[in-house]
């Protein structure tokens, strides 16, 4: 079909349209070349999304390992969904945590476990998934993750006892305040003081252990326990945050403070100022910061094609109050933690 068109003298020329039935066609194409277009922009856009599910997100411990989780995510241009329960005793919110995550069908899932069986049913659902999974800082029994990453706890725990069998000088009687029953890595580091003690130093004895339960009053309340039943006891260990924070406190309120030689593990401020102060005579500090970081890390090395190491153990370090003006063990105490989780 031809039209004829133009105004005045102008030379008149044919305006040839297409036929009707090619009309549909034409937008059909263009529909599909228009949403294929976007589809492929909304696919280079997405960023991969990384979950990371801690034991607990109360303590400054874990609010390490989440800054350097979003470190890791900021250098390597993936998305950290950040999640946990409140205390490293609420075991089934932890279970629904990562069964959300593993419904959603995040890209990775890195998790610290509070259990080490609790979690088995999710970590098999991730394998059927397809979702690779790291786990962190505490281990687990399945063996349905990709790669580990910690403290050499067991080390740590060794490192531990011979700071303070140092202190003692070889002999005495000694207390534990540990952590939690079932938590992997800090019954790796208990053990690995208490088979040091016992291997090394036959002349320390461990007169007494109690369980702090993750929380600083009960830590505290298990630490003046001890020392009543033991006036004349000459040494502590504790074996993380919570327990040693309720330690000091015990120590302190029972004027005990600088008199018995006290081992501590992790990092506060608090901490740090009963180290200056003669509370604390040593500190075995981990480096969280680089546990979150170590852990994004794996999950993208595995999207991008690479082999992860299946085990991956980050040594601890033994501070004193001497080590507190050094650089390294300042960036190590102080991470920059506002930097990543504003």
């Amino acid at each position: 079909m031809t039209i004829a068109r133009g105004e005045g003298n102008c030379q008149r020329r044919p305006l040839r349209l297409l036929s009707c039935d090619a009309v549909p066609s034409f937008r059909v194409i263009v529909t599909c070349l228009v949403i294929g277009l976007t589809l492929l922009g909304c696919r280079r856009q997405r960023r991969k999304v990384i979950a990371v599910v801690p034991k607990a997100t109360s303590h400054l411990f874990w609010v390490s390992i989440h800054a350097g989780a979003a470190a890791a995510g900021n250098d390597l241009g993936v998305e950290v969904d950040w999640n946990g329960p409140a205390t490293e005793t609420d075991y089934s919110r932890q279970i629904q945590i990562v069964d959300s995550m593993i419904a959603r069908h995040v890209d990775g899932l890195a998790l610290a476990a509070q259990d080490r069986t609790a979690l088995d049913a999710s970590l098999d659902r991730a394998a059927r998934e397809g979702i690779p999974v790291t786990v962190f800082d505490s281990g687990v029994d399945s063996t349905n993750y990709m790669t580990f990453v910690a403290t050499n706890n067991y080390e740590a725990g060794q490192m531990a006892a011979r700071k303070l069998a140092e202190l003692l000088n070889r002999k005495g009687s000694i207390a534990m305040v540990q952590h939690v029953p079932g938590s992997n890595s800090t019954m790796e580091r208990e053990h690995g003081f208490e088979e040091t003690m016992a291997r090394e130093f036959p002349q320390i004895q461990i007169v007494q252990k109690q369980y702090g339960m993750s929380d600083r009053s009960k830590a505290m309340a298990a630490a003046e326990n001890i020392l009543t039943a033991h006036p004349n006891l000459d040494g502590i260990f504790a074996s993380t945050e919570p327990s040693s924070v309720g330690t000091s406190l015990a120590l302190k309120s029972r004027h005990l403070d600088g008199k018995i030689k006290f081992v501590a593990f992790d990092a506060t401020d608090s901490m740090i100022e009963d180290l200056k102060e003669g509370t604390i005579d040593a500190l075995v500090a981990q480096d969280p910061f680089r546990i979150g970081y170590e852990a994004v890390q794996t999950l993208v090395d595995k999207l991008n094609g690479k082999t992860p190491p299946k085990r991956m153990d980050l040594s601890a370090h033994v501070i004193v109050k001497a080590d507190l003006q050094k650089p390294e063990v300042k960036l190590l105490l102080n991470p920059d933690v506002k930097k990543y989780l504003q």
